[in-house]
């Protein structure tokens, strides 16, 4: 074995360790018939990958289940190398090219220099225009918004600003030979292709033809959220970041200032961070906010009532503090759609009610809850339930 075959084989071990194409299925199946056909095998054909892979005798030269299947694998190639970082040496698919190649590190292409922005994840048009509009927008003559005392220590601060946006998991349920009869599921236990992995070696009869697609989603409240915010954020000196919840770590805290906008059940590690000192805790459900100090419970009222007239109460959280690496984090989060989207532009006025002022100014921790009147998801009225000072 030569040293490109045998480095071949070594990253071909680790993507298998990594549990990126699952420990059995169809797109673990797919690897394994390519990865043995090595580095330097001539590309298979479509059909070739329909019969030996997927069981399809005789299929056609050009067959959309071996297409999709390969795609898939691309997608899950660069989302590997993209959360690792540029590794020197990697496994891709090239386009239109049915072989899996080994690449050393001076064909991997690097980040482009001087951007803070990093594409971590598939995502929708909506969040990759609000991702270019923090990476390169320029308000007209350094001019924007009035900023409030809840903002005013993320701009002056020399840290840059990394807004993470709550996002959930989603994997499909597919049925090559009859696909009208696939699905996308967002399971609460399964919140990466990692966990699906897991599940299918646990209980592989109920995750049997699960596979990872790529995607996650977000609330469509959080685009009404980042146009709200990002006018103040984008004042700050140094370019904002933007990024999944999913997808923060302890080395997010260490390098920015952080800036959650989300609903509460998308916090991810933020969640932790934000409630080991805070008043409040997440109730039975995240549609659920306890006061500890009093007791009483805020709960939403949109998902019994979203699809009737009925006036119902949502919640919106708001709050800023110093996580103990000494990262500056807000978070901006409602209880339900409803509430963040009634929220956020509450949280960036230029009059914040005196209970909020009061104790955001100076820059000291704070928490504050507001309870949003909504209709039929629309936010029609508010009034802050609780503001108070935090550790």
């Amino acid at each position: 074995m030569d040293g490109s075959q045998a480095s071949f084989a070594e990253e071909v071990g680790r993507i298998r360790e990594s549990g990126l194409v699952g420990r059995s299925g169809r797109l673990r199946e797919l690897f394994d018939f390519l990865a043995a056909r090595g580095p330097h095998a001539d590309p298979a054909t479509q059909a070739e990958i329909a019969e030996t892979v997927f069981g399809q005798a005789n299929a056609e030269a050009d067959d959309a289940t071996a297409r999709v299947y390969v795609h898939r694998l691309r997608k899950r190639l660069d989302q590997f190398y993209a959360g690792a970082g540029h590794e020197a040496a990697r496994l891709v698919l090239p386009a239109g090219s049915y072989a899996l190649r080994f690449e050393k590190g001076g064909n991997v292409p690097g980040a482009p220099p001087g951007r803070s922005l990093r594409r971590l994840w598939p995502v929708p048009l909506a969040l990759a225009l609000l991702a270019a509009f923090v990476a390169g927008r320029e308000l007209p003559g350094g001019g924007g918004p009035q900023v409030n005392a809840i903002w005013r220590p993320f701009l002056e601060s020399d840290r840059p600003i990394m807004v993470a946006v709550g996002d959930y998991y989603i994997f499909g349920e597919l049925n090559p030979f009859d696909p009208e009869k696939s699905r996308l599921i967002r399971d609460f236990a399964i919140d990466s292709p990692t966990d699906l992995a897991r599940a299918q070696e646990t209980d592989p009869e109920r995750y049997e033809r699960a596979e990872d697609m790529g995607l996650n989603y977000l609330p469509f409240s959080s685009a009404y959220a980042l146009s709200a915010l990002m006018p103040v954020l984008a004042q700050h000196s140094k370019p904002v970041g933007v990024m999944p919840a999913s997808q923060v770590n302890s080395d997010t805290f260490r390098n920015y200032n952080v800036v959650y906008v989300g609903l509460v059940s998308g916090m991810g590690l933020v969640e932790d961070v934000n409630f080991t000192d805070s008043g409040f805790a997440v109730g039975e459900s995240y549609d659920e906010l306890v006061d500890l100090k009093s007791g009483r419970r805020y709960v939403s009222g949109e998902a019994l009532s979203l699809a009737t007239p009925r006036y119902y109460r949502d919640y919106g959280y708001v709050a800023r503090f110093r996580e103990p690496g000494g990262a500056l984090v807000a978070v901006v989060a409602g209880e339900r759609d409803t509430g963040l989207r009634g929220l956020a532009p509450l949280a960036v006025a230029a009059q914040l009610p005196d209970g909020v002022a009061k104790i955001a100014a100076g820059g000291q921790p704070f928490e504050a809850l507001y309870e949003i009147t909504g209709q039929q998801g629309a936010d029609l009225d508010e009034k802050l339930a609780v503001a108070r000072a935090r550790p």
